[in-house]
């Protein structure tokens, strides 16, 4: 039987007004696709996720715990970022130690990169006649823990930290493998290969390297760059899992990637926090993150001694100006003074973090970290 016209016509308007909006939406999905990422995190993970952060949240003994905050209203603080290379059942070491200073009102980041070797006192430890004990900073975490490192940086930089976060690499072999792989600018196969070194070679030009490859990248040692290019070489690994994971698709791997990691990250930042600072990041559309890792030079105190690095007493203290500049909520984004890297630079010298590339050399210079 046929159907009369006019009803036909409304059918046919009412499919035309859906696909119209299939299509709409469609297209503004595609052009919104992080805020839709974040929408169904928000709608679906959120306190899934919330719980499972809840066995990271470790506040450090005796130390004051961070008292609960709103993130996108609270003021400039800082975050010593530990990335630990502990293998087995050693106590392990800080080879990663990247002082941060997060700016949620303007989106703007500073991480500034101790050099594992560098020689400093380490708070805490005394010498077996009580006097101050000096040694190579990366040690103050197999001393003490993070407590010690937090407790050493702040003596180092004459600064407060508010908060730190441990992140075992060897845990992030497995997570690289579960997010597909990273990419990372390797332009030429890096072979490691000295007699008191572990032997690998990672291959250049990859699309996407596999955790064992991305953490040989890290724990690569025989360039001319020494130490301040394994810094780099760190602030580009670390960059690289963040681009990978505000990529779309990844937010719904959220929860097997907090279990993939298990034990191996710690934090006093509450998981409520975190999680209001992981949307900030990914939904601003203006971040950016300026680099410097300290200058300085290497050499024994002694014949034959032990290899140290010493920092340049100039730098260290254009460094701690920086942190104070930018831990001070009164000074404007504009008004923020950079690291040298930056200042004679016409172009916007930094790439938002989630940027899809990174362009960063293998030869990691104290601006390698620019993402």
């Amino acid at each position: 039987m046929t159907q009369p016209t006019g009803r036909l016509s409304r059918k046919g308007k009412w499919l035309i007004a859906i696909l119209t909006f299939v299509i709409v939406a469609g297209i503004a999905g595609y052009y919104n696709r992080t805020a839709l990422a974040l929408w169904g995190f928000d709608a679906f993970l959120s306190k899934k996720v919330e719980k499972k952060l809840e066995n990271s949240y470790k506040p450090l003994e005796g130390r004051p715990v961070p008292q609960p905050v709103v993130y996108k209203k609270e003021d400039p603080f800082s975050l010593l970022l530990l990335g630990v290379d502990q293998r087995d059942k050693e106590i392990g070491r800080s080879d990663t130690m990247i002082y941060t200073v997060i700016r949620p009102a303007d989106g703007a980041i500073l991480m500034i990169s101790i050099p594992r070797d560098t020689y400093t006192e380490i708070v805490g430890k005394e010498t077996k006649s009580g006097d101050i004990y000096e040694d190579k900073i990366t040690h103050a975490y197999a001393f003490g823990g993070a407590k010690m490192s937090v407790e050493t940086v702040e003596k180092l930089f004459g600064a407060k930290v508010d908060h730190y976060a441990t992140i075992n690499f060897t845990g992030f072999r497995d997570v690289i493998d579960a997010m597909g792989g990273i990419a990372l600018p390797i332009t030429e196969d890096l072979v490691n290969k000295e007699a008191d070194h572990e032997k690998f070679v990672v291959k250049a030009g990859q699309d996407l390297y596999n955790g064992k490859d991305a953490l040989n990248y890290v724990r690569y040692r025989e360039d001319a760059g020494g130490d301040t290019s394994r810094s780099g070489r760190h602030q580009v690994f670390l960059n690289a899992i963040m681009d990978k994971a505000a990529q779309v698709g990844q937010w719904s791997q959220i929860p097997e990637l907090i279990d993939i990691m298990g034990k191996n990250f710690s934090t006093d930042l509450t998981p409520e926090h975190m999680i209001d600072l992981a949307k900030n990041m990914l939904q601003s559309d203006n971040r950016t993150i300026y680099s410097h890792t300290l200058k300085g030079e290497g050499r024994r105190l002694t014949d034959h001694g032990i290899w140290y690095f010493f920092a340049d007493e100039d730098d260290l203290a254009s460094s701690k100006g920086l942190i104070e500049a930018w831990l001070n909520p009164s000074t404007q984004k504009d008004q923020l003074p950079l690291p040298e890297e930056y200042q004679n630079k016409t172009e916007k010298p930094v790439k938002s973090l989630s940027a899809s590339t990174s362009s960063a050399s293998t030869d990691a210079s104290p601006a390698a970290g620019e993402q």
